[in-house]
């Protein structure tokens, strides 16, 4: 079993901006990279180009999500910004963003 960590507002920013059904529709994605051992690329995938970064991946319709996350200690996957895919490669910025966050999270624990 896996732990999900929720660092900083934007993925909840992002979370509750959402219908109700895309919202249903993460936290069951949510809950099989979290239960799963082995999870099915089309819903998590290691995001090519990027030092540790994965894409929990959602689909519904014809709307594409991706919230990036990354693991710390093993089993712990710290969710770290989430948005809505119109294009088929993922936006510079979103992904410089979750860096962004991934090291002022990793500066912060270094301080505890």
């Amino acid at each position: 079993m896996r732990i999900t960590y929720v660092y900083g507002t934007e993925f909840w920013d992002f979370y509750y901006s959402q219908r109700p059904e895309v919202q249903d529709k993460i936290d069951w994605v949510i809950g099989l990279v979290r239960t799963l051992r082995m999870v099915p690329e089309k819903f998590f995938k290691h995001l090519e180009g990027t030092e540790g970064l994965f894409e929990i991946r959602i689909k519904l319709g014809s709307d594409i999500f991706r919230i990036l996350c990354f693991f710390d200690e093993g089993n712990l996957i710290i969710l770290l910004n989430g948005f809505q895919k119109k294009t088929d490669k993922t936006p510079k910025n979103e992904i410089e963003k979750a860096e962004r966050l991934k090291k002022r999270y990793y500066e912060e624990k270094s301080r505890k």
